[in-house]
């Protein structure tokens, strides 16, 4: 019986799932948009909101226990800074998983997890309108 197990073992010690769970929080939180198999994308979902949290709240105790468990500086300094900021009034759920393919090795399911609000989203969305908008009426006008 497994009663009171949480979280997923993913066939690793635990000193090497926290090390692995550390190192894909702090590369979701530095590119925004890591893709990883769909059990890994699960697990650091409640670690990333925890950060986030930490974040938002943005005390220098606070601060100390994010560099705890990311240990990166540079990480840190754009989550209280940046990350923070964007997600100041939503309440939860910062993160995304989103399906993409199978892997080729071993069929595992391959997710991509980004967060929520993505500034690069945006600039593609605008910049993929401008362009499209200006090509339509110049193939009309060419017509």
């Amino acid at each position: 019986m497994r009663h009171r197990k949480k979280g997923r073992q993913l066939g690793r010690q635990t000193k090497h799932r926290g090390a692995l769970f550390r190192n894909l929080v702090t590369s979701l939180l530095e590119q925004e948009r890591i893709e990883t198999t769909g059990a890994k994308a699960k697990e650091i979902r409640g670690f990333t909101d925890r950060m986030i949290t930490l974040g938002k709240e943005g005390t220098l105790p606070a601060r100390r226990r994010a560099l705890s468990f990311l240990r990166s500086k540079a990480v840190v300094s754009k989550l209280f800074d940046d990350v923070a900021g964007r997600f100041k009034d939503r309440p939860g759920g910062y993160t995304r998983i989103i399906k993409t393919r199978r892997r080729v090795g071993d069929a595992a399911e391959m997710v991509a997890i980004e967060l929520v609000s993505r500034q690069e989203i945006s600039h593609k969305k605008t910049a993929a309108a401008s362009t499209a908008q200006p090509a339509s009426g110049e193939s009309g006008s060419t017509a």
